[in-house]
C-alpha cells in the first residue's frame, strides 16, 4: 500500500513555489489600452498641444463668426459656414500637426526606439497614438460643436456621413503626419508642420471660400485633403446633401497614400 506524501511547506506554511515569479508580457490588449491611456494624457498635459489643437480652432470660429472679416457664398449665418470647416481643421491639427511634432520629437529624443524594444508591439504604438487622437478629436467636435450651436449653428444632414468623413479625414492626415515624423529630422518636422497648418487654413476652404480663389488655382487646392474634408462636411452638415462620393474619394486616396508610405518609410531612430 503506498501513502501520499503531504506538500513540501515553507516556514510560513504555506506551499512552496506558490509565489514563484511569473514573468511574461501583459496581452496586447491592455497594452494597447494602457499606452492609448498615457498618449492621451501627455497630450492633454501639454499647452503647446492644446492651443494647436483646442485653442485656435475655437478663436477662429468665435472671431470669424462674430467678424465680418471674409464673406462668405451661400445662405445661411457665417457660423453654418465656418463650423463645417473648423472641424475639418480641428481633425487636421490632431491628426497631422500635433502628431507630426510629437512623434518626430519623441523619435528624435529616443522614446520611440525604447518603445519598439520593450514587448509592446509597433504596430499597437502606432495603434495607440492613433487611438489617441480619436480621443481627442471626439473631444474637439463636442466643444466645437457646442460653442458653433451657441452662436447660431443650424446643422443638417446624416451623422454618419459626417463619422465616414471624420474617420477617413483622421485616416489621411495621420499618415501625412507619421510619413513627415518618420522621415524628416524633429526640427524640420516642427518647422514643416506648422507651415503646412498655416498654408492649408488660408488655401483648404477653411474659412477663405474656394470660390474666391483663381479657377486654375481652385482645381488644385480641390485635390487637397483639408479641401475635401471641409467642403464635404459643409455639404452635409449645411447644405444636408447625402454622402459626397467625390470628397471621400479624394480622402481615401490621400489615406491609402499617406499611410502606405508612412509604413515603408518610417524611421524608428
Amino acid at each position: 500500500m503506498t501513502t501520499s506524501s503531504a506538500p513540501e511547506t515553507s516556514p510560513a506554511g504555506t506551499s512552496a513555489g506558490r509565489y514563484a515569479p511569473a514573468p511574461g508580457a501583459a496581452p496586447v490588449g491592455r497594452m494597447l489600452l494602457a499606452q492609448t491611456v498615457l498618449e492621451t494624457r501627455m497630450l492633454l498635459r501639454n499647452g503647446e498641444q492644446l492651443l494647436l489643437t483646442v485653442v485656435i480652432p475655437t478663436v477662429l470660429l468665435v472671431l470669424f463668426s462674430a467678424v465680418d472679416v471674409v464673406a462668405t457664398s451661400g445662405p445661411g449665418k457665417r457660423v453654418d459656414f465656418l463650423a463645417p470647416g473648423l472641424l475639418a481643421l480641428a481633425v487636421m491639427s490632431t491628426a497631422f500637426t500635433g502628431q507630426a511634432i510629437a512623434t518626430g520629437f519623441e523619435r528624435r529624443y529616443g522614446v520611440l526606439k525604447r518603445l519598439g524594444a520593450s514587448p509592446l508591439p509597433r504596430w499597437a504604438l502606432l495603434a495607440a497614438k492613433t487611438g489617441c487622437v480619436l480621443v481627442t478629436e471626439v473631444l474637439q467636435v463636442a466643444l466645437l460643436s457646442v460653442i458653433a450651436l451657441a452662436l447660431g449653428w443650424s446643422p443638417h444632414g446624416d451623422p454618419f456621413s459626417v463619422a465616414a468623413l471624420l474617420v477617413l479625414g483622421t485616416a489621411a492626415f495621420s499618415g501625412l503626419g507619421l510619413l513627415m515624423a518618420g522621415t524628416l529630422r524633429a526640427e524640420a518636422t516642427l518647422a514643416g508642420a506648422n507651415l503646412v497648418f498655416i498654408l492649408l487654413l488660408l488655401g483648404g476652404g477653411v474659412v477663405v471660400p474656394l470660390e474666391k480663389f483663381p479657377s486654375a488655382v481652385r482645381g488644385v487646392l480641390e485635390l487637397l485633403p483639408i479641401s475635401a474634408l471641409s467642403d464635404g462636411l459643409r455639404a452635409v452638415l449645411q447644405h444636408g446633401a447625402a454622402l459626397p462620393w467625390g470628397d471621400l474619394g479624394v480622402l481615401a486616396v490621400w489615406a491609402v497614400l499617406g499611410l502606405a508610405a508612412a509604413a515603408r518609410f518610417f524611421r524608428w531612430e
